[in-house]
């Protein structure tokens, strides 16, 4: 009975962040979630911002079937032929001199492996991060994260810092004509940092498009000035496309469109599709000198053959289906509702992101972009009812954000079918304020 499953999770689930959301979920095929009592839910998060190819892709259910069959787990000093095989095709899809990987789980775990790859080669400790990052929440992932989480558990790892967000939504530095003025914001922000750092600066790990953030995209020219940035004080550049990764922007990775190769490049929820699997990349160069130094990142999962496999098959349907290029029709056709119902509906403040990570931020007032909380939980509340499942990024002096991320594999008419029940749901809840 669903009282006693509420029930359950009152009694037995330790809270880990928000409220659960008041369905029991008992399978997922494609676009759509489907609860226990029989409702479909269209999945305009593919999971938790992960399953880019839809629930349940068949191809996907026959590696594993396949694989966990054959070969699941080993000593993590063993290999198999999938995990050799992902790792020349990850680098195969990358630009030199990015050719060396680590298989590994989760975001947070490749931004911790990535972090302290970085410490180690160059001998130093400090890290810089976006004001409004999350890279996850584990002891180096979460001292570099600044979105949430950092009040109540003690210090960070020392050597932490943030740099502010080029919102030009919002812009905190502003040129003659009241927009954003982002090389001034940078030098501004690396001028904070060099009165602060001890000498030891060691790399600047941020994501592509800020997703948790509030979807929120440098402009065009940013990642080459913050990458000379990193050059002159001989720091390394990571670049975490933990969302962004593997065609969900319309090119296979979203550093493409700047022309900046990171020194380091972590990969996770994209490449599992679901599952848990994430990668470290990096040159032959900073391997090598990693190695030489000792470099250690033993751990349970790493080089694990099931979710190496599941890799190559996310890779082989990106591929065949032209996923990238679906990306930006589907994409393009997804800003053309969401600018729809911008002109329809006076708190849709601003559209932005690329591809099929879009966002779509609230205010209750246009010109001064003043955010309502209330506003925004309204409208996702609403959505679940219609039967529509929306995240919202709501954080300090934003508006309410909705990260809408379909899988790649949506049709017209699922990504048509979300926009309608968004645009009912704002209407209906503007209506309650």
């Amino acid at each position: 009975m669903a009282a006693t499953f509420w029930d359950d999770v009152d009694r037995h689930l330790v809270r880990y962040g928000g409220a659960f959301t008041r369905e029991i979920i008992d399978r997922a095929e494609g676009s759509f979630v489907f609860t226990e009592d029989g409702r479909r839910i269209l999945d305009f998060t593919s999971g938790q911002m992960s399953a880019i190819l839809g629930h349940s892709h068949p191809e996907i259910v026959e590696t594993v079937r396949r694989q966990a069959a054959k070969l699941d787990h080993l000593f993590s000093g063993m290999l198999s032929r999938p995990v050799v095989d992902l790792a020349r095709r990850l680098a195969e899809t990358l630009p030199a001199p990015l050719e060396k990987a680590l298989l590994l789980t989760t975001g947070a775990e490749s931004n911790e492996a990535a972090v302290r790859l970085a410490k180690l080669v160059t001998g130093k400790h400090e890290i810089v991060s976006f004001a409004r990052s999350w890279h996850g929440m584990t002891q180096a992932a979460a001292s570099a994260t600044y979105s949430a989480g950092r009040k109540g558990y003690g210090p960070a790892a020392p050597g932490n810092f943030a740099i502010p967000v080029p919102n030009a939504y919002r812009p905190d530095f502003t040129d003659a004509s009241g927009e954003l003025d982002w090389r001034r914001q940078l030098d501004f922000g690396f001028e904070l940092i060099d009165a602060q750092s001890v000498g030891s600066l060691a790399a600047c790990l941020v994501e592509p498009i800020l997703s948790s953030g509030g979807v929120i995209e440098p402009p065009p020219g940013y990642f080459a000035a913050l990458a000379e940035k990193c050059r002159e004080r001989g720091m390394l550049l990571i670049l975490d496309e933990a969302q962004t990764g593997l065609c969900r922007t319309g090119t296979w990775y979203a550093f493409e469109r700047d022309g900046v190769v990171p020194d380091i490049l972590t990969l996770s929820k994209t490449l599992g599709a679901g599952l848990p699997l994430a990668a470290v990349l990096t040159s032959a160069e900073i391997e090598q000198e990693a190695h030489d130094r000792g470099f250690l990142f033993f751990t349970t999962h790493v080089s694990d053959p099931l979710p190496a496999a599941v890799g190559n098959t996310v890779l082989d349907v990106l591929a065949r289906d032209r996923l990238d290029a679906r990306a930006v029709e589907l994409g393009a056709l997804l800003r053309r509702g969401l600018e729809d119902l911008a002109s329809r509906h006076e708190v849709v403040g601003d559209i932005r992101g690329r591809g099929l990570l879009a966002g779509l931020e609230l205010v209750v007032d246009r010109e001064t972009r003043r955010s309502s909380d209330e506003l925004g939980a309204r409208v996702t509340r609403r959505c679940l009812e219609l039967g529509l499942h929306m995240n919202i990024v709501q954080l300090p002096g934003m508006g309410g954000v909705f990260r809408i991320a379909p899988p790649l594999t949506a049709s017209e008419e699922e990504i048509t079918l979300g926009v309608s029940i968004l645009d009912q749901a704002i209407g209906d809840a503007v209506k309650t304020l």
